[in-house]
């Protein structure tokens, strides 16, 4: 288990349109479990690679039921993904991120989305999210698009205990 340091704005690679993967290879194998490793004691339940440091299209996603604390979360390994249909259908919820520490956001993310990318070997996949899912894919795929939620935040502001609740 490596645990890589998470890299804060205002670091210049959060801000680049992150390199596609070309090499499926065991040393992209490593990197996503460093990555996986990374989001978990941070804690989080999304990381893209260009918050580790490293300009390439890759995110990884952990997640569980919004309604049952009791079905086991799942992880999303996702590489060159892209967000191929969205719904119309915009809701506002609160983000934080781990690579802007200290606040939050009211942004406005759409419903559902379908997010076609590869998995670890390379191998085409898609994936339908709705909610809370749906909302930490469109906030990973933006950070590999060198986009941060706070450029899409209605409000930002330092949260208080009762908003950390709600992230």
């Amino acid at each position: 288990m490596t645990i890589r340091k998470i890299t804060t704005f205002p670091e210049e690679v959060l801000r680049e349109d992150a390199k596609p993967v070309e090499v499926f290879d065991d040393d992209l194998a490593k990197l996503i479990d460093d990555m996986v490793d990374t989001m978990r004691e941070a804690p989080g339940v999304g990381l893209a690679a260009p918050q580790i440091g490293i300009s390439k299209r890759i995110i990884v996603v952990e997640f569980g039921d919004e309604e049952d604390d009791s079905i086991p979360k799942q992880l999303y390994v996702m590489i060159n993904p892209e967000i191929i249909k969205e719904s119309n259908d915009k809701v506002p919820g609160i983000e934080g991120c781990l690579s802007v520490p200290g606040v939050v956001g009211n942004v406005n993310r759409s419903r559902v989305v379908t997010v076609r990318g590869q998995n670890i070997h390379g191998k085409p996949v898609k994936i339908r999210a709705q909610g809370w899912l749906a909302r930490i894919f469109q906030h990973e795929i933006d950070h590999i698009n060198g986009v941060l939620y706070t450029d899409r935040a209605d409000d930002i502001w330092k949260p208080d205990h009762e908003d950390l609740d709600s992230i």
